[in-house]
């Protein structure tokens, strides 16, 4: 009886199609991650990548440092929407993750969220005033 078999670059190559995410028409790879969409808790990041979570080009099989392009800013309603593909790899250009990250103003508060498959997602809210009203208790 004659088994079937797989080489590993089919292999490869069939994990790569199945965990790629269409975002905005950009394919972001789920290969290049340790895990997706890690959570962050209240660090919203701008801009840079979050190396820890990158365990390497799934094309090219290099770890190295990333490249930020396509980078737009959107401002509507008063929020500020930065997004890019900062997570590029620097040797062959494969696209690992879009990084979202938005920053407005509701009320008395600063709301900042981030998005990405590499970096991951978080929200934060900070108060304008001297005193957080949040942080005040009842005095009677």
């Amino acid at each position: 009886m004659r088994r079937l078999s797989l080489s590993s670059r089919e292999v490869s190559s069939f994990r790569k199609q199945r965990r790629n995410f269409p975002v905005n028409c950009v394919a972001m790879c789920g290969d290049c991650v340790e895990k997706e969409y890690p959570n962050r808790g209240n660090i919203c990041l701008e801009n840079g990548s979050f190396l820890l979570n990158f365990i390497g080009c799934a094309v090219c099989s290099k770890r190295d440092f990333m490249l930020i392009t396509n980078k737009s800013l959107k401002e509507e309603d008063g929020e500020e929407i930065v997004t890019y593909d900062p997570d590029l790899c620097r040797n062959c250009h494969h696209v690992i993750a879009r990084h979202e990250y938005t920053f407005s103003i509701m009320d008395e508060f600063q709301e900042y969220t981030m998005l990405c498959l590499l970096c991951g997602k978080a929200e934060d809210t900070i108060s304008i005033l001297p005193d957080d009203p949040r942080q005040m208790t009842l005095l009677f």
